[in-house]
């Protein structure tokens, strides 16, 4: 990226259009630039030929497409592929394309590092380092080798996408409005711990699907896998679902991580039916494969199939989660965290 210039990649149509403006250009330069970025993908302002020469180097002394290829890719042998991006600030985000049939789902980031420390996450150990713009948001989308191919994103990877919420609205924006993308928000889906307020803001402003990291149904033990609790119950994170319609299109879905004998029982699974007794939703069981510095016990498929069956006999549709890329350093954060200690950072 060209240092010191101002990213096209991330503005919305008001924002071309206010540039546009300032730079002396017609109005309707902002329908062409979001044209080029949003739907040509263009690498370069020089590409953008339905603009005058002129307007094109006056647009290149200020700004850049902003696109950065990745710097690292691992491809397991399943398919799925991680890749390592640069950021603005100088600093790596990992991103993770999973294919599987005719869907290729995308799993992005939304922060360097992160603030809420679950016990069980890697990029939780890194820290918080720092936001994502809405340009590394959507680099890691404009510059994938396989962007073309994709059918869904979710914003699953490191860092607390409510952490970082103006961003990932306004990428989410772009991503499903008309002179953007122009995807549905249905082909999106939002994860998060539950943060107060944050959360309540999301709901209201997006369409998109959320997904909310509950890992115990039962305060105690979830505070201990994950901090964020003291600031936002699950039971909390329920209620507040329950003021929503995810009886149509919107889904609502809780990702749980199975640990061997420590949540895998159907005392869980019982607590989870209460839990989510009149909230449309369904359940992830997600297999726990260690990190370093993490000394917790993985469940077992028995176990998971107890709890799936469970939990679907009692009217909440559950599924374990196929885990995808293992032999890639697949967990979020080992790569950057790699790439961080190469580079003495």
């Amino acid at each position: 990226m060209d240092s010191g210039k101002e990213a096209l990649l991330g503005m919305t149509q008001t924002e071309l259009k206010a540039l546009a403006t300032e730079l002396g250009m017609p109005s309707f330069t902002a329908s062409q630039l979001a044209q080029w970025l949003y739907a040509r993908h263009a690498q370069s302002i020089g590409e953008m030929t339905n603009l005058s020469k002129a307007n094109r180097q006056r647009l290149a002394d200020r700004c850049c497409v902003g696109a950065m290829p990745p710097l690292d890719r691992l491809e397991s042998a399943d398919g799925t592929v991680k890749y390592l991006f640069p950021t603005q600030s100088g600093k790596y985000v990992e991103t993770v394309f999973i294919p599987d049939g005719e869907r290729a789902t995308l799993c992005v980031s939304s922060q360097v590092g992160c603030k809420m420390n679950c016990l069980f996450c890697q990029t939780g150990k890194q820290g918080f380092e720092g936001q994502l713009t809405v340009t590394d948001i959507l680099n890691q989308i404009y510059a994938l080798p396989e962007s073309d191919r994709l059918t869904n994103i979710v914003f699953m990877g490191q860092g607390e996408p409510m952490d970082n919420l103006d961003n990932v609205l306004q990428a989410t924006q772009v991503l499903t409005a008309q002179w953007g993308y122009g995807w549905s928000p249905k082909r999106i889906t939002v994860s998060s711990v539950g943060i107060r307020n944050k959360l309540k803001r999301f709901l209201d402003e997006s369409e998109c699907h959320v997904a909310i990291s509950m890992h115990s149904p039962f305060h105690e033990q979830r505070m201990q896998f994950m901090p964020a609790e003291r600031q936002m119950a699950i039971a909390d994170v329920v209620e507040l679902l329950r003021q929503y319609d995810f009886t149509h299109q919107r889904r609502c879905s809780f990702e749980y991580i199975c640990f061997g004998g420590l949540n895998d029982s159907l005392v869980y699974a019982r607590e989870i039916v209460r839990l989510t007794k009149g909230l449309e939703c369904r359940v992830n069981l997600i297999r726990f494969h260690a990190i370093p510095d993490a000394d917790l016990p993985a469940s077992d498929e028995k176990r998971m199939e107890n709890m799936r069956d469970y939990l679907t006999n009692h009217g909440v549709f559950t599924t374990i989660r196929a885990s995808r890329g293992q032999d890639i350093l697949a967990a979020c954060g080992l790569l950057s965290t790699k790439r961080k200690n190469e580079k003495g950072l």
